[in-house]
């Protein structure tokens, strides 16, 4: 159900994001850095992320390197959601997540605690800037969300 509400109908209004407007860029900067280091630390005990819109996860992949050789190595990949991509009509590579590799949601407590934010805030924050790329997926925007 989480899922549900980045599905769009409409752009965003900014009384849906009051969160954000209540935010400095600084500071929400530093929600998403804390977001980025918890989802870090997941990876590496491999688990997979599930943000909602989409899931961070490390799946093996063959990288070709010289004649012919390939060599199995992990990469840290974005796969988005399916019924985002089919709402959306977003083109994307269909990526499994291994079986074997589980899939938690962000403990939103944990990555407060890197903060100087009740939960609270730091989970409406989280979820209004998804509403916001939601919102530019929606308007046909180019949306660039980096991390690092």
């Amino acid at each position: 159900a989480e899922m549900q509400k980045y599905l769009l109908y409409k752009s965003v209004e900014p009384e849906e994001l009051p969160t954000l407007r209540e935010l400095s860029t600084m500071e929400i900067c530093k929600v998403w850095s804390a977001m980025s280091r918890y989802i870090y630390r997941q990876l590496l005990q491999k688990r997979a992320v599930e943000i909602g819109v989409g899931t961070f996860a490390v799946v093996p992949v063959h990288a070709s390197v010289e004649e012919g050789k390939v060599l199995p190595v992990e990469r840290p990949i974005f796969i988005l959601s399916k019924p985002l991509k089919m709402f959306y009509n977003l083109e994307s590579d269909e990526t499994k997540i291994p079986d074997e590799i589980p899939v938690v949601q962000p403990d939103f407590e944990e990555i407060a605690a890197e903060t100087h934010f009740r939960h609270e805030i730091v989970e409406q924050c989280v979820q209004e800037t998804l509403l916001c790329f939601a919102g530019a997926l929606q308007d046909n925007q180019e949306v660039e969300f980096s991390f690092r």
